[in-house]
């Protein structure tokens, strides 16, 4: 960990917090991400799903860890005492993902909206656990199916992601950026002190990895403000606000699903 934490220091130092100054006058609070308006457009990136290739199953997860539980293949999660198996395992999680391996395809969100009949995003709401709740039984995903995780684009998002804002750029890989972790995504909760560090999008990779937070950061913007993104702690997809043709170009990039939320701009 002692190696991955100096590359990043030395590649993303840390910076005074008042550069999110702008973004608290221009969003408000910022302890789940800076969320931006339109700079003049904007669009959601949406995180990435999965499927079995054998498809989704009858049983759900929470079905499936119940009668694990019940047959004694794992212990029920207790802590101080209380039994926590009165809630539902809905088979998603929180965090940086992965593409869960051999097997399993990038199951799209239009997919699997023509599939159930739900919308893509249910108007009025943001991308959350939320949408597709036909997909899910009490609650539950199928097993078959891994839902996108909270708080943090997965790595194959987030890769194409920077290499689109790196096309779009004025200096292409070069371009000074800065980023925010927001302080619930820290080991070390610090309210007074907001965690952002300078660097170039080049190397944007690392901030990724980043050991400490074990999220994609909440946002991410160029230094010259003409593009910023935000990752909510809360949701499923990341807001891109940036001129037209950068989100014209996301909307076109066959390996990122985004759309339009006109209630969202």
């Amino acid at each position: 960990m002692s190696g991955e934490s100096n590359m990043l220091s030395g590649l993303w130092p840390l910076v005074p917090s008042g550069a999110t100054d702008w973004l608290l006058e221009l969003c408000g609070d910022g302890i789940t991400g800076f969320m931006p308006p339109a700079m003049p457009d904007s669009v959601w990136v949406l995180n990435a799903m999965y499927e079995h290739e054998r498809g989704p199953a009858e049983v759900s997860y929470h079905e499936y860890r119940q009668a694990r539980v019940a047959d004694g293949s794992i212990q029920p999660d207790v802590f101080a005492g209380i039994d926590l198996e009165v809630g539902t395992a809905t088979g998603g999680g929180l965090g940086r993902a992965e593409h869960p391996g051999r097997g399993w395809r990038r199951l799209r969100w239009a997919e699997l909206a023509r599939r159930t009949g739900d919308p893509v995003v249910p108007d009025g709401l943001l991308p959350s656990c939320r949408c597709f709740p036909s997909a899910k039984k009490a609650g539950s995903w199928p097993l078959g199916i891994a839902p996108p995780t909270e708080g943090s684009l997965d790595r194959d998002t987030w890769n194409g992601l920077i290499a689109v804002l790196t096309e779009h750029s004025t200096a292409g890989p070069d371009t000074p950026c800065l980023a925010y972790y927001n302080p619930l995504m820290l080991a070390a909760v610090d309210f007074d002190n907001l965690h952002v560090q300078a660097g170039r999008l080049e190397d944007a990779g690392v901030l990724y990895d980043n050991p400490v937070a074990g999220f994609s950061p909440s946002n991410l913007w160029a230094q010259d403000r003409s593009w910023v993104m935000c990752t909510d702690y809360d949701l499923w997809a990341t807001k891109v606000a940036d001129p037209p043709a950068l989100v014209q170009a996301l909307l076109n990039d066959p390996g990122i699903e985004a759309v339009r939320l006109p209630w969202a701009p």
